[in-house]
């Protein structure tokens, strides 16, 4: 892990007296800031980011192995803020490896929503953009949404310069609400073409599984409009981020495979689609694509109701799923599917050559 100084932070802040929203007069209070000590602390913080955010919860150990799993060749850095020997709000602020730009960082906090109205996100964010003012930043982004418990944290953005520069939306299905067997023509269309659909774990003891995905995934995301340019993040990383990712549910994310192409970066395979499973137990997709001469084939759709069946044989549960406004036709499979837009998630970004 890198960080910003050589010396470990350690910051008392007694906040100013202030009227909270409802006009009333808080008390001042001694809070500190400190760096993240690991591994000790991981259970604290993921208590106070399931309290700030908890439409999607995770674990101590899942915040463990994210850790682990970064590019140690990009910037990453932490900070903890502790009152009365309590951490109660947590943010790290870093490289983006999904659009990597050496001036520009992708940064999330929380501030548990006991503490909040008390100068302690405020003092947390400073610091965060002290430290990567100081190597030459200048722009940051983060992610928001428009559902109610994001609310406080919209607001602060937007007191800050932060502008919505882009939108994401969010979608949910359950499979008992759905007639998979509507799909029985689709799939055995799909297999005429000639199209195998076999999952992540069919296809493990394929010596060259984690290569032409890699290859694969990097070609499908080029083509998702995300309002951003990409880049591609080397094997070794993606590997640990994407396929060793404890919450990825390797049973039920499959790969399409046209026997007997011998494309030199993907081999046979010709799209994919992945499922993820939060601690709390809702399902999410990750990447879906498939490769522009395999497009309007019913392939991408097939590896979703792949899943979707999958999951259903399984005992079934809920599935979400996020798409950008101009991915029309995405966004339009998704509803032949029958998923519903729930909210909307918004792509923050500071410039910072406009703040002081």
């Amino acid at each position: 892990m890198f960080w910003a100084s050589d010396m470990p932070v350690s910051i008392s802040v007694l906040a100013d007296a202030r009227r909270n929203r409802a006009g009333e007069q808080y008390t001042m209070t001694t809070f500190s800031l400190r760096e993240f000590r690991k591994p000790q602390d991981y259970a604290a913080v993921a208590d106070v980011l399931n309290a700030s955010n908890p439409s999607w919860p995770l674990t101590p150990e899942l915040l463990q192995t994210w850790d682990e799993s970064r590019d140690l060749a990009l910037f990453y850095t932490e900070v903890l803020a502790e009152q009365d020997g309590r951490v109660v709000a947590a943010g790290g602020i870093g490289h983006d490896d999904f659009a990597f730009e050496d001036w520009r960082y992708f940064g999330q906090m929380g501030v548990h929503p006991d503490y909040r109205g008390q100068g302690i996100g405020t003092a947390l964010h400073d610091e965060l953009l002290r430290r990567v003012r100081e190597r030459g930043a200048r722009e940051v982004r983060t992610m928001s949404s428009d559902e109610a418990t994001d609310a406080p944290g919209r607001a602060f953005l937007e007191k800050r310069g932060y502008v919505a520069a882009w939108e994401r939306y969010e979608s949910r299905l359950n499979t008992a609400d759905v007639d998979l067997a509507r799909f029985d023509d689709l799939m055995a269309s799909v297999a005429q073409d000639g199209i195998e659909l076999r999952s992540l774990n069919d296809l493990q003891d394929e010596p060259q599984r984690n290569r032409w995905l890699h290859e694969l995934d990097w070609e499908l995301f080029q083509d998702v409009p995300m309002g951003m340019t990409l880049t591609k993040r080397p094997l070794d990383a993606w590997v640990k981020q994407e396929l060793e990712d404890p919450t990825l549910a390797a049973g039920l994310s499959f790969v399409a495979v046209r026997p007997g192409r011998h494309d030199p970066l993907t081999g046979p395979y010709v799209g994919y689609s992945t499922l993820g499973r939060n601690p709390s137990g809702f399902y999410y997709i990750g990447m879906t694509g498939v490769k522009r001469g395999d497009r309007g084939k019913g392939i991408a759709k097939a590896l979703k109701v792949a899943a979707m069946r999958g999951l259903d044989a399984a005992g079934g549960g809920e599935i979400r799923t996020f798409n950008d406004p101009p991915n029309v036709a995405m966004i339009g499979m998704n509803e032949q599917l029958g998923f519903k837009r729930t909210s909307t998630r918004y792509r923050y970004e500071l410039k910072l050559e406009d703040t002081p």
